[in-house]
This record gives C-alpha cells, structure tokens and sequence, in this order.
C-alpha cells in the first residue's frame, strides 16, 4: 500500500444519547475526542421499531388482506 495516503486511525471516545460511553478506534476527529450521538440504536425509531404504520393508498392494501386475509401460518 502506498504510504501517508490513508487517514489516521486513533482511539476516540462516543457518548450515546442515554449518556453511556465507550471507547472504540475511528478516523472521525483526533486522538481523544469526544463524538456525541444524536441518534443512536436506542432511541431512533429505525433500530427500535418506532410507530409504523401501513397507508391503504389506492386500495393496494385492503386487496392484499382481501386476497391473502383468509391465509393464517
């Protein structure tokens, strides 16, 4: 590999949104930085599950359940 091309690769510490920290290796800041999340696994409705909820547009949906409703695993 070529030399000085690649970005430092030093120990940084992240604090997640609830305030519980680790430390881990990145090329994000410099050695012994803190990154601060925003968004983490256990608040953002992506990783937890969130408040989904499915929109009947254009009927797709009531005739899935009409033609598969009766189907039971």
């Amino acid at each position: 590999m070529k030399a000085e091309i690649h970005p430092d690769y030093h120990m940084i510490k992240v604090v997640m949104t609830d305030g519980t920290e680790y430390e881990t290796r990145s090329t994000w800041g410099s050695e012994g930085q803190t990154m601060n999340l925003e968004i983490d696994p256990k608040s953002h409705p992506a990783w937890t599950g969130g408040n989904q909820q499915l929109m009947d547009r254009g009927g797709r949906l009531s005739k899935f359940n009409k033609r598969f409703g009766g189907l039971g695993l």
